[in-house]
């Protein structure tokens, strides 16, 4: 099972560009998760392949009334819309208010999303964007479900000063305590730097080696290029060869990374989760767009 949560502690280190970022190069086709209770940017950022706008009722919303009845991981597809990319999202709440709509439905949201890998109708891994998880935000509640969360953050001290507690408080609470070795304990927890691309390597060996001292058990996994305008192409403000744009190559290679390290533990962890299930009908799938990565 593949559900990746991305997360960050405070201001606006790019979360939602990294998610759609990563989800739009991912190597399995993947489904992006507006997750975040404060609601999400898409529908205002995006255009739906149709080339109208993207529906804000039809996603995280609408998924609500069926999650309260029980979720079959295909069901998810009832309501996620394609972007004009080809990208799959189920589009995020509008305003923070209806997260209400949601309550006590976080687990059952994160065990359908970590399922969906085991479809045999339509596989797929989710990436769910979480917005800010300072606080008491309910978004957590889909991290134990989860194979990754990722921290996302900007290079300024004191925003690794925030990602290195918010690391140090998700291990305690998701794994009981304080770890010198991250890959010992599920879910894992990395850290995505938004970087200068000139000095990234250098500026991701710095953090790596003050998460490691602080027993975080999170550690650096990538780096993603701070690039305006690569941005704004993938938002649709701009025009643009997107694929040839910094922030681009710069997902392509923490996506191909993630899965060289962890992709087997992900397939394996997978198989071990759908034997353990028992035999049920399935849903039939029904009708959705997408693009094949």
């Amino acid at each position: 099972m593949a559900l990746i949560a991305l997360a960050a502690d405070k201001g606006s280190p790019g979360v939602t560009t990294a998610a759609v970022a990563l989800a739009a190069v991912w190597p399995r086709r993947a489904l992006l998760a507006e997750a975040d209770p404060a609601g999400g940017d898409l529908v205002y950022r995006s255009a739906a392949a149709h080339g109208g706008p993207l529906n804000p009722n039809t996603g995280m919303l609408s998924i609500a009334a069926t999650a309260r009845r029980g979720l079959v991981p295909d069901q998810l597809w009832d309501h996620v819309q394609p972007l004009s990319g080809g990208l799959e999202v189920l589009v995020g709440l509008g305003i923070a208010e209806q997260a209400a709509g949601l309550a006590g439905l976080w687990p059952t949201l994160g065990h359908a999303f970590a399922s969906l890998a085991d479809s045999p109708n339509a596989p797929a891994d989710v990436l769910a964007d979480c917005g800010r998880i300072s606080g008491d935000t309910p978004a957590v509640e889909l991290f134990p479900h989860a194979a990754l969360v990722l921290l996302v953050s900007r290079t300024e001290p004191e925003s690794l000063a925030r990602v290195r507690d918010r690391a140090a408080a998700l291990s305690a609470k998701l794994h009981g305590g304080p770890r010198g070795a991250a890959a010992l304990a599920t879910p894992l927890i990395g850290v995505v730097l938004i970087a200068d691309p000139n000095g990234s390597a250098k500026i991701a060996g710095q953090v790596n080696d003050m998460l490691v001292h602080a027993q975080t058990g999170a550690r650096v996994v990538g780096t993603l290029a701070d690039d305006p305008t690569g941005a704004d192409q993938l938002a649709g403000r701009k025009r643009g060869r997107l694929d040839k744009s910094l922030l681009i190559r710069s997902a392509r290679k923490v996506t191909a990374d993630l899965y060289q390290q962890y992709g087997a533990a992900w397939a394996a962890a997978a198989q071990a989760h759908q034997s353990q299930q028992p035999q049920q009908a399935q849903r039939p799938q029904q009708g959705h767009a997408g693009a094949g990565r």
